[in-house]
């Protein structure tokens, strides 16, 4: 294995591990700012990386996709705990959207500060450097890949949650009780877009034309 393929790897991981656990820990910030000090009891607002880490999706999933060359790397880390209802009582359904895409908002926002800071480097001359950059590039794929993903308005996805709670909002029911009908096969649908290629390439399409847009030297 070559030092490039090292720096690479261990760029990936740390990139990853960044974005997801910043990602859950982000609800539980919001949500506490919300009045709701479920995710702060349970010690789960802490940056330490290890009470975060799920084996399968911090892991397992990210390993495979790694080895087997996939284009996209993705990944989760253990949910932060959210007491919902105290954010509906607190905030009302405004707070419930901001928590359920607090993750999201992150990602997206660590996506733009390091294509700021890719476009502010120079040309790297030692393997420091070349770590360096080539994490602020995986920290560019990986967030715009989570945001856009979580995004995907399908239960259990923040994106899904945060149509629920705007349709509570306006009163659209026949859209609330959808969601909460095919929550139960919500990971199985999203599986399968994951699984057939047709649906995958479209709904990563938004993700592509994000990367082509920010790093259109390297797509």
């Amino acid at each position: 294995m070559s030092e490039t393929e090292i720096l690479r790897i261990v760029a990936t991981i740390l990139a990853l591990m960044i974005a997801v656990i910043g990602h859950e820990v982000m609800h539980g910030f919001i949500a506490y700012k919300h009045g709701d000090s479920t995710a702060k009891n349970a010690g789960r607002l802490s940056i330490n990386p290890f009470i975060h880490i799920d084996p399968v999706g911090t892991l397992l999933i990210p390993g495979i996709l790694f080895a087997t060359g996939a284009p996209f790397i993705l990944g989760w880390a253990k949910p932060v705990p959210v007491n919902i209802l105290t954010v509906l009582r607190n905030k009302g359904t405004r707070g419930a959207i901001e928590v359920a895409l607090a993750g999201v908002t992150y990602n997206f926002i660590l996506a733009a500060l390091a294509t700021v800071i890719f476009y502010s480097l120079d040309k790297p001359t030692s393997l420091i450097g070349d770590f360096i950059l080539l994490f602020i590039i995986q920290s560019i794929i990986i967030n715009i890949v989570l945001g856009v993903f979580n995004l995907w308005p399908i239960p259990p996805l923040d994106g899904s949650q945060a149509l629920k709670y705007f349709s509570v909002s306006m009163g659209w029911k026949s859209v609330v009780e959808f969601l909460e009908k095919i929550y139960p096969y919500g990971m199985l649908i999203i599986v399968a877009i994951l699984l057939i290629r047709p649906l995958s390439s479209l709904f990563f399409m938004p993700v592509r034309l994000l990367l082509n847009f920010l790093l259109p030297t390297q797509f």
